[in-house]
Formats: C-alpha cells, structure tokens, sequence
C-alpha cells in the first residue's frame, strides 16, 4: 500500500512540473496571431483556389492584412464580399481587372490533321509523352481533358478534342495552366472579347499541313487595328491584352481572317458547339 501511495504521490509531482514546463514554454514561444486574418478569412469565399497567387484564402487573408493585395485580387470574391472586407478593415476596395483563361488553339478534331492513333490513359501529360501526342501540330490542345478536370468551376467543355473556355464561369484561378504540358492556355482580361487561336511558331507552309486554322502570319489583323493591338512574334501573331485600347469584335469582322484563327469568344464557341455532334 505504501509503495501505490508514492508512486501516485511522484506521477502527481511528475505531471505538475510537467505542466509548469509546458505552460511556461508557451508562454516565452507564443505567437500572436491577428484577429483579423480570421475575420478577413470568414469573409473571403474559402475556395483556396490559388487565383490570389498565395497558398490559400487564409494566405491570401493575412498578405491583405499586411497591404500586400487589395481584396480585390480575389478573383473567386463577389463585389458585395470584397466591399465587406474592406469595410471591415477601413482599408480601399482597390482595382483588380479580372483575369479568365484562354486556350489559344483552335485545332480541334475537325480542322487538324491526325499524327497518330493514340489508345492510351486519357490524359495530357500521358499523351504528350507519347510521340507528341495524337494531333500533327505539337504546339497545340492534345484534347485529353486535363485541363477541364481540373478545373473547380467547371469552365472548360471538350468540344470536338479541343479545349473551350467558358468565360462567365472562368474566375482565372490558374488551376489549367498548371496541368497543360503544353502551355497554350493563358490569363487574359475578361474585357478582351477578340482571340488569335494559334500560338505556333511553325512557318505558315508547315502549320498548314497539320491544321486548318493556324496563323500563317499574313498580317491583315495587324494592318486593320490600331498601334500596338497586335503583337507580331516570327511567324505568330498574338493579341497584346496591355494595349491601351483592346482589339473589338468590329476589327474582327473586318479583317475576315483567311483562316479564321483570328475569333471572337462568341464566334469561337459558336463554331465548335455546331460540330458537337462530332466529338470524338
């Protein structure tokens, strides 16, 4: 009996010097923690998209609190949540254009040529690395759906083997640019309506070969619109979206591209959903 009584008696002692430890290193190792990232946190969506840039809303939380970004820099946030929290912090809404992403190819089934058969993993990481992919151009939508998977807001549809961005449901999270191995899908601001769907270097003669509607660079965008619309890269022309004044669906009727890469979103979806029938 003697001996329960002293262990218990030494456990008891043991766990209170224990205690006072612990209690004194949190103390002396605290960290403060701001109120207000939390409260930034609850009023933020909470999709941790990654949009922002940062890791996640509570990232993303705590750089607004620092003065790093404006709320606005959310592109997942509603004008009535961004205006809350910058209420709540007394702090400027700020000015943010909002980015959606664009996948400049418009080689789908239908217009480029076939490379090879491919009847592997439906995916276009798998499919790149094995002989390029199917399609003959190497520079464009290997059509595996990767990106759409991807996608949290489902706002690319697969028409035709050829990735579609559908603008009023793209917040520009970023999420299909990190999956494309090809990197042909970009940011560009929600106001650009008009698109060059090519982003091949490949001469005119060769990028004919393979699709239908590839930039032969001809120029006739870049004569009809206003200086600095167009940016002219070797033998690919592409939209500068930092141009003073965006290139609008009127040039892009005028011009009446040759080979109708030179589309406007509207024009772009229009083509693709009447041939969906066709998807293969």
């Amino acid at each position: 009996m003697e001996v329960f009584v002293t262990a218990v008696i030494t456990m008891a002692v043991i766990g209170i010097i224990l205690g006072a430890i612990i209690g004194i290193a949190a103390k002396l190792f605290k960290v403060e923690v701001d109120p207000r990232i939390d409260l930034v946190s609850e009023l933020l969506p909470g999709v941790n998209c990654g949009g922002c840039g940062k890791a996640g809303c509570a990232d993303f939380a705590k750089s607004i609190i620092e003065g790093e970004n404006p709320p606005s820099k959310c592109p997942v946030a509603s004008q009535e949540q961004i205006s809350s929290i910058a209420k709540a912090l007394g702090i400027e809404v700020g000015d943010a254009v909002k980015q959606v992403a664009v996948v400049f190819c418009g080689g789908d089934h239908n217009q480029e040529k076939v490379q090879t058969l491919y009847n592997g993993v439906s995916d276009c990481v798998s499919a790149s690395l094995i002989a390029g992919g199917p399609k003959g151009c190497s520079y464009g939508c290997l059509g595996m759906g990767s990106c759409a998977r991807a996608c949290p807001f489902n706002a690319i549809e697969m028409l035709n083997g050829l990735a579609v961005v559908h603008p009023h449901l793209c917040v520009g999270c970023g999420a299909c640019i990190d999956t494309c191995p090809r990197k042909i899908i970009e940011l560009a601001p929600q106001t650009a309506k008009v698109h060059i769907y090519c982003n091949s270097p490949e001469k005119g003669a060769a990028k004919m070969k393979v699709c239908a509607v590839p930039c032969i660079a001809c120029r006739k965008c870049v004569k009809a619109g206003e200086e600095n619309q167009f940016i002219i890269d070797g033998f690919n022309i592409s939209v500068n979206y930092e141009a003073e004044k965006l290139v609008d669906t009127a040039i892009f009727e005028n011009v009446k591209c040759p080979t109708s890469c030179l589309l406007s979103e509207t024009e772009h979806l229009k083509i693709e959903k009447a041939s969906k029938s066709e998807v293969v």
